[in-house]
């Protein structure tokens, strides 16, 4: 394969891609807000996310261009940051979008890295591509509206693929980190009432779902990108602490959390609203997991 390109490729699941197709692409190009480098055969090249420029020379002959581009949802959700949320989801994949349109040789392959988290909370009922069922609030308009946006693109030389990405597991970055430093605190009892279910994936596992979606032509429309197995809270918090060697973990009721977000600026939907959601697409499709449950996550970690 020629050429990749990623679309907000600096942040931890950028990075984990470049290290996986490193030896699959001639070259893997980066689109940043960050000064233009070159670092063995990966560029970097500035773009603003929402003008055309010379990065939209990429974009001819490509095989694949994944947006992940998006500010992150982890701080409160004022005025300023709700505005900010919806304009970096919605005017990189406007702009990626009109770039495509112009290309004589357009990109095989466009994925588009949304949300998982557009589905109701859902404590019992597990939410797939085919029966989900859409939430309300905040973070769910601007999924709706962010995928609105790339449905609305007709691309007849360019496949498309839209991923609603679930909290991806690594070792360095990503959630689990974050969780570890909480457990290590000793704040690592179970979130809320505990019952909430939490949909992830490991790092390893979402860079061969894109290599799949690469590879099977097939493959197309909404996919769930979540491991088979979901866990609760309350024994995600359990396995959690007995990795760390800490057996015993604070609890904190969904009040204790709606103070403690307000403190260090974030939002407690991350932690108590319940995301039961199964790849559906992918299972039947035939992939396959190398880690379906959080147990051979965390043993990776």
């Amino acid at each position: 394969m020629k050429k990749l390109i990623l679309a907000g490729g600096t942040g931890f699941l950028g990075q984990a891609l470049i290290a996986h197709f490193k030896n699959e692409f001639d070259s893997i190009v980066i689109l940043s807000r960050a000064k233009g480098k070159t670092l063995e055969k990966v560029r970097y090249l500035q773009w603003d996310a929402k003008t055309f420029g010379d990065w939209c020379n990429e974009l001819e002959g490509a095989h694949t261009i994944l947006n992940l581009c998006g500010k992150s949802v982890d701080c409160r959700y004022t005025t300023k940051n709700m505005a900010e949320i919806f304009a970096s989801r919605l005017d990189s994949t406007k702009i990626i979008g009109a770039a495509i349109l112009k290309c004589k040789q357009a990109p095989a392959l466009w994925i588009n890295g949304t949300s998982a988290t557009i589905y109701r909370h859902s404590e019992d009922t597990a939410m797939t591509e085919s029966k989900g069922e859409i939430g309300e609030g905040f973070s769910v308009e601007v999924c709706k509206a962010w995928e609105k946006v790339f449905d609305g693109f007709e691309l007849p030389a360019t496949r498309k693929v839209n991923m609603r990405i679930s909290m991806v597991f690594g070792k360095t970055a990503g959630v689990y980190p974050v969780l570890m430093s909480v457990v290590k605190k000793g704040l690592g009892g179970t979130m809320g009432n505990g019952r909430q279910q939490v949909s992830w994936i490991h790092v390893e596992d979402f860079c061969k779902i894109v290599d799949w979606m690469m590879r099977h032509e097939k493959a197309k429309g909404v996919y769930n990108v979540v491991s088979e197995e979901p866990v609760r809270n309350k024994k995600l918090m359990q396995m959690l602490r007995k990795k760390a060697g800490i057996f015993i973990g604070l609890p904190a009721a969904a009040w204790m959390l709606k103070i403690g977000a307000f403190i260090i600026g974030t939002e407690t939907e991350l932690i108590l609203k319940s995301r039961y959601i199964i790849p559906e697409k992918l299972v039947s499709e035939g992939f396959k997991f190398k880690y379906r449950t959080m147990e051979e996550c965390l043993a990776d970690l």
